[in-house]
Parts: C-alpha cells; sequence; structure tokens
C-alpha cells in the first residue's frame, strides 16, 4: 500500500481514482462499463509483442485496472507488475489472476514511487488509456521513462484532442452509443501526438512509431491503423547507456 506520503505526492486525480475505483467490481464485464477496453486490449497486446521480445521480460503495467494488458502480457511470457492507485481495481485484478493461474505482481501505488524504488527496472513499461486522467502527464511520461532500463521500450495508449475525437470519444462514445460512462474523459485533457512526442523528448525517449486503433462499435472490430486522429498508441525507446 502506498504511505499517505506517497500517496499526496503522486501525479493523480482523487476524483479520477475514485470514479475507476467505483466501477471495479464490474471491470471483467466484457458487456458492461468497460467493454471498449475488452474490445482494444487484443490490438494493444499484439502491438506491444510485435515491437519488444516478453518472453521473461520485466514488464510494468501502469494504470493496470482490473488487469486486462497485465494478464495479456503475461500469458505471453512475461513477468508482469501491475500498479493502480485504485485500491478497488487491485483487489479485482489480484482475484481474476489467481482465478486465471497467472503469477503477477500487482501494488496499490504510484509510478513515482516505483520510479524512487526501482529506477531502470523494467525492460517494457506499459500505460494505456491513463495520461488523459492525470494532472502533469509531462511529469508522468518523465516518471515512466525513469523506469524503463536503457534500451528498453515505453507504450503509451491514450486520446487525441481535435473536433473529431470529441464528436467519437466523447458525444458518441459516452451519450449517444454509451460505450462508457458519461464523464469518463474531459476534453481539455486529451493529448495530442504533437505534444505527447515532446514530452518524450524531454524525458530522453525517441519516438519509434505511432499508429491510431479504429474501433467499430457495431461490429465490435478493433484494427491498427496510420490515422491518429481518435485514440492511438506510441512506441517510445529509451537509449541506450553509453559504453
Amino acid at each position: 500500500m502506498l504511505s499517505p506520503e506517497a500517496t499526496h505526492t503522486a501525479n493523480a486525480d482523487p476524483g479520477e481514482l475514485g470514479k475507476f475505483d467505483r466501477l471495479a467490481a464490474r471491470f471483467w464485464d466484457s458487456h458492461g462499463e468497460f467493454r471498449p477496453l475488452h474490445l482494444l486490449n487484443p490490438v494493444r497486446a499484439q502491438y506491444i509483442a510485435a515491437r519488444t521480445p516478453l518472453g521473461g521480460a520485466r514488464v510494468l503495467d501502469v494504470g493496470c485496472g482490473g488487469g486486462l494488458l497485465a494478464e495479456a502480457l503475461a500469458g505471453a511470457g512475461a513477468r508482469v507488475t501491475g500498479i493502480d492507485l485504485a485500491p478497488g481495481m487491485i483487489e479485482v485484478a489480484r482475484l481474476h489472476a489467481a482465478e486465471s493461474k497467472l503469477a503477477i505482481d500487482y501494488r496499490v501505488a504510484g509510478a513515482e514511487e516505483l520510479a524512487a524504488a526501482a529506477p531502470g527496472g523494467f525492460d517494457a513499461v506499459a500505460c494505456m488509456e491513463m495520461l488523459e486522467h492525470v494532472p502533469e502527464p509531462a511529469a508522468m511520461v518523465a516518471t515512466l521513462a525513469s523506469l524503463v532500463r536503457p534500451g528498453g521500450a515505453l507504450f503509451v495508449s491514450t486520446l487525441n484532442r481535435n473536433l473529431r475525437a470529441f464528436l467519437a470519444a466523447i458525444v458518441a462514445g459516452e451519450y449517444l452509443l454509451r460505450l462508457l460512462p458519461r464523464g469518463t474523459h474531459e476534453y481539455e485533457r486529451l493529448i495530442r501526438p504533437a505534444e505527447l512526442a515532446r514530452f518524450g523528448r524531454a524525458a530522453g525517449l525517441s519516438l519509434e512509431d505511432l499508429r491510431g486503433i479504429e474501433l467499430n462499435p457495431f461490429t465490435s472490430h478493433a484494427t491498427l491503423t496510420r490515422d491518429v486522429a481518435v485514440n492511438y498508441l506510441a512506441h517510445f525507446s529509451r537509449g541506450a547507456a553509453a559504453r
């Protein structure tokens, strides 16, 4: 568990944490509030597996929620640690991993706390759909970078900030089709790819790839695309240490 001091210094919004913690019990319902994550998860896991070796790799899932991505990566052979500041999510993740007979190290912890304890401790770090929910996304990218070993990889997914993303993710996703609970996203917190790339450069990362994820709500089919106008994935690398 986080100490009170660590909780206060975490780059997190208590309102956002409470929003997701209240829904934790329904996380693994593939037809409930988290249905879009269930549909997107295979694409995200495949994207990571195609860009970094997972067999025996030390992988960290930051903002792991109930463990969707963590379980997929563990199933691919990675040694996975999952962290989240929502205790309810971590409880659900632990229970589901036990039922699935997967050895995943889940912790109620913030990325800052882990970065202080284990800098450069992971071959790959993943942070999916979290940056748009924290007060200081640039600082979070720097923290994530510090957790990656030299030569390792960081994978981030988030939402673009433009009219199309607003209409697709917020108006349609939350109000018309009700794929997500209303208020899940705040438009001003969404992040343009150029902004994310700038955060990465400032943290000593190189942007290796950007891909959009297209989710068809009517066919329940998700695919990778070159169009990053709405939901997108980024692959960063951390330069190898000088010899």
